[in-house]
């Protein structure tokens, strides 16, 4: 797929997950965006899988559906932004930017490659720490890529959302959205919305929660996509010269961006 390319109809709406780094919010603003399109009507995440209902515009073999498919086009993304479709830059679609604080990101990321077939699995978490901060991970470097989209902010119609305001205050992030696309739900749509976005509802919803992804892809017995949904998690599995070693890190590379993030759920 030419994502350049000016002759492929523009997205209506592009969620960029910040890298693939960024899984966990994958299937939650998958969620949120179809029950928002739907007016909260939750029939309509049971008969299609989230990727389904809102696929990935880095598949092979997917132009045509893509051509052909009615508005709204809602994509969502783990790409860097430099091969960002060129008529996202003129403002034609909308971006919706999902940030998460990099220390959970981490720990997400290493459980995801334990599970994830077409992963490297991890020797060990203290391995794939250093791997991360070094940008040797699928993916590359967080921070690089972070950078590179919010420096490019203005030049899109765009949205910065991050996970912790989302796990703190969904609905609030959810009238956001609403507003950014132009979406007017009522107080019970909005409610329904929310509802059937949590944590909890989406963790049973095999449409919803990527348990019906083929063992191919996922080995569902080594893990789940849907793990804890919380913030703070890194504080379980780093140590105390490994939180240091991250902090000097991400306030080196991080000095010139005015971008905070929320670290623990009692922040």
């Amino acid at each position: 797929m030419q994502l350049n390319s000016t002759r492929i109809p523009v997205f209506d709406v592009l969620v960029q997950l910040m890298s693939l780094h960024n899984i966990s919010r994958t299937i939650w603003m998958q969620q949120i965006l179809t029950l928002i399109e739907a007016g909260g009507d939750l029939s309509a995440t049971q008969n299609q899988t989230t990727s389904d209902r809102i696929p990935w515009i880095e598949l092979k073999g997917k132009v045509h559906d893509f051509v052909a498919a009615p508005s709204p086009r809602i994509r969502v993304s783990h790409l860097p932004y430099n091969i960002l479709p060129e008529a996202l830059r003129q403002k034609k679609g909308k971006v919706i930017y999902v940030a998460r604080n990099p220390k959970d990101i981490l720990v997400s990321y290493y459980h995801f490659h334990s599970y994830a077939v077409m992963l490297e699995t991890p020797k060990n978490f203290e391995d794939f720490f250093d791997k991360f901060l070094e940008g040797r991970v699928f993916g590359s470097s967080w921070f690089d890529q972070i950078k590179e989209w919010y420096s490019h902010k203005d030049e899109m119609n765009f949205l910065y959302l991050t996970y912790e305001e989302m796990i703190k205050d969904i609905k609030t992030s959810v009238l956001k959205i609403c507003k950014f696309l132009g979406k007017q739900l009522n107080d019970e749509q909005i409610n329904n919305v929310v509802e059937h976005s949590t944590f909890k509802n989406m963790k049973v919803n095999p449409k919803a929660n990527y348990q019906l992804v083929s063992n191919d892809l996922l080995n569902q017995r080594k893990g789940a996509f849907m793990r804890k949904g919380t913030i703070g998690d890194w504080k379980n599995y780093f140590t105390v010269a490994q939180n240091e070693k991250f902090d000097k890190i991400f306030q080196e590379k991080m000095k010139d961006f005015p971008l905070t993030f929320v670290w623990d759920i009692c922040d």
